[in-house]
């Protein structure tokens, strides 16, 4: 099974996020908050079984960009 793991640098760790099941971990290094996730994903799985939405559907992780200063930035300052 593929799932996706989202990965963002923290203050002191890089935190790891599954978002189909909506499961977090963190490590030192991006490899190692990756084995963490993949292995608390695998314990969530274990215990509380696969989501049923997960089983049917797949999740599209799509990137978009907005400007902060932007049309309604704009309006609000003048």
């Amino acid at each position: 099974m593929e799932l996706t793991a989202i990965i963002k640098k923290g203050e002191k760790q890089f935190v790891a996020l599954c978002p189909e099941i909506d499961v977090v971990s963190q490590g030192f290094s991006i490899e190692e908050a990756l084995n963490n996730l993949k292995e608390a994903v695998e314990v969530y799985i274990e215990e509380m079984g696969l989501p049923e939405e997960i089983k049917q559907s797949d999740t599209l992780i799509a990137h978009f960009e907005v400007f902060p200063y932007g049309k309604t930035a704009r309006a609000v300052r003048a």
